[in-house]
C-alpha cells in the first residue's frame, strides 16, 4: 500500500494542492533531471548523436509499458494532445460517413479539431450533454452516447473520464459499438493515463492521445500518442529529419530518404529529442511505474472514501463509485451555495481546486493527505446556503 509521498515534491507546507488535473507539481527528481538537461546544452560538444534517438526509444518503451502496449513502435512523441488529435484527423478515411459523436463539455482541444473537420467535410457534430437528473447520471450519459452512434458515425472521441468531474465512460461498450458500425474510436487519456489503469488490449482504441504534464508528472510541451495498426502507414502533419530512415547517420543526412522509420515514429514532432523535457519525462514515468498506476488509483480511493458522506450531508451530489474514477472527484454544490464565494474562501486558506460551473473538482494524488481533505471540508462546512 502506498503512503503519502509529499516529501518527494517541493510543495509549500501551508499549501493544500488538490488540483493535479490542472497541472501536476514536479517531483524533485524530475526537477533535477531538467536542470541537468539545461546544463548539458551549455557544453554541446559533449553531446553525442545517439542522444537524439536512444532516449526517445526508452521513453516510448516506458509509456508503452504504462498502457500495456506490447510494441513501442505504436507510440509517437507529441507536444500536446491537440497535436496527436490533428494527426488523427488528417488520417481518417471519411467515405460516406456523416457525423461525429462527442460528449458534451469536452475539453476544447478535443472539440475544435472535430469542429474543423466537420466544417471541411460537411459533417454533423453530435454533442451529447450529460443528463440534468442525478439518478443514474453516468449510466444514462453512457447510454445516450451509445445511442448517438449509428451507421453514419465517422468517429467517437472521448476521454476515459470526463475532465470536469471524473465521470467514467464505458470504453468497452463504446468500442464494441464502434466496431458494429465501422467507426473510429479515439480516446483522450490526458486526465486518466498515469492515475487510472488503462490497457490498450482491453479497450483497443484506434488511437490514444495523452499530455505529460498532468497525471504523468512530466513537464509541459511533451506528451504521447498511441496509434493502432489502422494508422501506422498514415501521413504526418509535419516532416522532420529524425523521423526518416537512416537519420542517425549524420554524415549522410544530405542523401534524402523517402522512407520513414518504422511504426508511429513518422508522427513524432520535430524536436522530439528535447534534451530537457525527455529526461524529465523519463524520470517521471520511472517513478509512476515504480509506484504502479493501480496503487496510485487505490491511494485516491483510500483518501476520499471517508469524506463522501460528509459532502453528501452538506447537500452535495457525488457520482456513485461505478460511474466515476477516484483521482478526480466532482463535488456538485447544492443550490444556495455561491460557488465564487466558496472558491475565494478556499484560496484564502491556500486550498487550490478547480471550479467548473457549480462543481468543485478535487484532483488528488500521492502527495495529498487527510490534512488537505480536512482543510477543504472545513471551508465547505462553513459555506452558507442562501
Amino acid at each position: 500500500m502506498l503512503k503519502c509521498s509529499r516529501e518527494l515534491f517541493s510543495l509549500e507546507e501551508n499549501v493544500h494542492y488538490l488540483n493535479n488535473a490542472y497541472m501536476s507539481p514536479n517531483l524533485k527528481s524530475v526537477e533535477m533531471a531538467g536542470i541537468i538537461g539545461v546544463k548539458a546544452k551549455s557544453q554541446p560538444y559533449r553531446m553525442k548523436g545517439e542522444q537524439f534517438f536512444q532516449p526517445l526509444q526508452n521513453l516510448k518503451r516506458s509509456f508503452a509499458k504504462l498502457i500495456a502496449c506490447n510494441d513501442p513502435q505504436h507510440i509517437a512523441i507529441t507536444p500536446s494532445a491537440s497535436y496527436g488529435l490533428a494527426t488523427i484527423a488528417k488520417n481518417l478515411t471519411i467515405g460516406s460517413k456523416k457525423n461525429i459523436v462527442i460528449p458534451g463539455g469536452q475539453f476544447p482541444s478535443n472539440y475544435y479539431v472535430w469542429e474543423r473537420l466537420a466544417k471541411e467535410h460537411d459533417l454533423e457534430i453530435r454533442l451529447i450533454n450529460p443528463p440534468t437528473e442525478y439518478d443514474n447520471r453516468a449510466e444514462n450519459w453512457n447510454y445516450a452516447l451509445l445511442n448517438a452512434i449509428d451507421e453514419d458515425t465517422l468517429v467517437i472521441a472521448c476521454g476515459h473520464v470526463h475532465w470536469t468531474d471524473g465521470t467514467l465512460f464505458d470504453l468497452k461498450a463504446l468500442r464494441q459499438k464502434c466496431w458494429d458500425v465501422s467507426a473510429y474510436f479515439i480516446i483522450d487519456g490526458s486526465q486518466s493515463i498515469g492515475a487510472l489503469p488503462f490497457d490498450v488490449n482491453e479497450f483497443q482504441p484506434d488511437a490514444l492521445v495523452c499530455v505529460g504534464y498532468k497525471w504523468l508528472f512530466g513537464p509541459y510541451s511533451i506528451g504521447f500518442a498511441y496509434f493502432s495498426e489502422r494508422f501506422l502507414y498514415g501521413t504526418p502533419i509535419e516532416e522532420n529529419w529524425t523521423t526518416r530512415m537512416g537519420s542517425d547517420d549524420f554524415k549522410n543526412l544530405v542523401n534524402y530518404q523517402s522512407d520513414y522509420r518504422p511504426g508511429a515514429s513518422r508522427f513524432s514532432m520535430g524536436g522530439s529529442a528535447n534534451f530537457i523535457n525527455v529526461p524529465m519525462m523519463q524520470t517521471a514515468l520511472d517513478q509512476i511505474l515504480a509506484w504502479s498506476v493501480k496503487d496510485l488509483q487505490q491511494y485516491s480511493v483510500n483518501l476520499i472514501s471517508d469524506y463522501i458522506s460528509a459532502f453528501e450531508a452538506k447537500g452535495c451530489f457525488i457520482e456513485k463509485p461505478t460511474g466515476r474514477c477516484n483521482h478526480i472527484l466532482g463535488v456538485k454544490l447544492p443550490n444556495g451555495i455561491d460557488s465564487k464565494v466558496l472558491h475565494k474562501n478556499l484560496k484564502n486558506k491556500q486550498i487550490f481546486v478547480s471550479l467548473r460551473g457549480d462543481t468543485v473538482r478535487l484532483a488528488t494524488s500521492i502527495y495529498n493527505s487527510r490534512r488537505d481533505m480536512d482543510a477543504f471540508l472545513s471551508v465547505l462546512h462553513r459555506a452558507e446556503i442562501a
